[in-house]
């Protein structure tokens, strides 16, 4: 009953067997292998962006960092919600590699707003020299708290931040759960809506470790080359990170990975809304649940060998409402969850 983070799922079997082959005999470094070649070039047949540059890291913060730091100045803001996993899950990851860039919060929830979008923007068009000059906004989907931006929501901020000049940049850490959840490709989820990058994650998703970063704008590919070198993020076997990529998107792995880790969020929903115990902090709408239950029930799902994140100790009244959060993954089998609502009936 593993339900802490999709972050510690297996990786796919496939994938596995990609990175054997990759592990046979030599290919030249840097990403110039023909590997990494394949992957790069199934990156932007699924984003319908030929043109598109497309470079490989091995965390998320590495690829939003080093993404926004290609579309903020030192001295600009980037426009974030106050539950981005850029503000509250990367110790000033961006502001490092950006130099120095402001992250600035927009709104008071997960999901940004056009309107707040658009009062934030409008203070930072007349900033003088004291103050953070315009900068990108950055847009998470599927957010840290499990919603989704509607594709006409996403359209919406795109359109106040280019009025503004703004580029945008989505944090798609789980990218393919959204894609899923809202039946839309990756190109109408990004770059036909205004996004300018991705940070199109796969780690989350069955793979070992790597995020893809897609810049649509390839006149900004020498500045990410050199930033990603300078961070210290280009590896040299690039081909290992390539194979992954590539298996990922062969024959459709990554939607099918995020429809089962999808299917596998509704179904615990369901059974956790039919119990009549808990209560939804937000609506689920992809592979992530945040929730209250009793402490006494959050005792005995631990005590069976249960794996989330709670909010609270364990030691307390028994009636007492603790949040906790439960995410799913492609792995995660029906019994597995059938097992954990079963325990809520004791």
């Amino acid at each position: 009953m593993h339900f802490a983070s999709d972050n510690s799922g297996p990786v796919h079997p496939k994938v596995m067997e990609a990175l054997a082959r990759a592990n046979q005999g030599h290919a030249l470094p840097y990403g110039n292998d023909d590997l990494t070649q394949l992957a790069a070039d199934r990156v932007r047949a699924v984003f319908e962006a030929p043109d598109a540059a497309v470079y490989f890291v091995a965390t998320g913060t590495a690829a939003n960092a080093l993404a926004l730091s290609c579309l903020a100045k030192p001295w600009d803001a980037v426009f974030c919600t106050p539950v981005a996993h850029v503000e509250e899950d990367e110790c000033n990851a961006p502001e490092f590699y950006s130099g120095g860039a402001k992250l600035t919060l927009v709104g008071e929830s997960d999901r940004m707003t056009p309107e707040a979008l658009e009062a934030t923007l409008a203070r930072h068009a007349t900033a003088s020299v004291h103050n953070a000059q315009m900068g990108p906004v950055t847009l998470t989907q599927v957010t840290e708290c499990g919603t989704l931006y509607s594709l006409e929501t996403l359209a919406a901020l795109c359109d106040v931040a280019r009025r503004y000049g703004a580029p945008v940049h989505l944090d798609g850490a789980r990218f393919a759960n959204a894609v899923a959840a809202l039946r839309c490709s990756a190109a109408e989820m990004s770059w036909k809506l205004g996004i300018d990058a991705v940070s199109f994650g796969g780690t989350k998703n069955g793979l070992m470790a790597v995020e893809a970063v897609v810049l649509f704008d390839p006149a900004r590919a020498r500045e990410f080359e050199l930033r990603r070198k300078r961070g210290a993020h280009l590896f040299s076997k690039q081909r290992y990170l390539g194979a992954q990529i590539a298996a990922y998107l062969d024959g459709g792995l990554w939607l099918e990975m995020a429809e089962t880790a999808n299917r596998n969020g509704a179904r615990l929903a369901e059974g956790l809304r039919a119990s009549g115990l808990a209560i939804f902090r937000h609506e689920p709408q992809a592979n992530m649940i945040f929730c209250t239950l009793p402490r006494a029930l959050h005792r005995r799902l631990k005590a069976a060998g249960a794996q989330y994140y709670l909010d609270g100790a364990l030691d307390g009244p028994d009636e007492e409402l603790l949040s906790a959060r439960l995410v799913c993954d492609w792995s995660l089998r029906p019994e597995q969850i059938d097992r954990f609502l079963g325990l809520l009936a004791g």
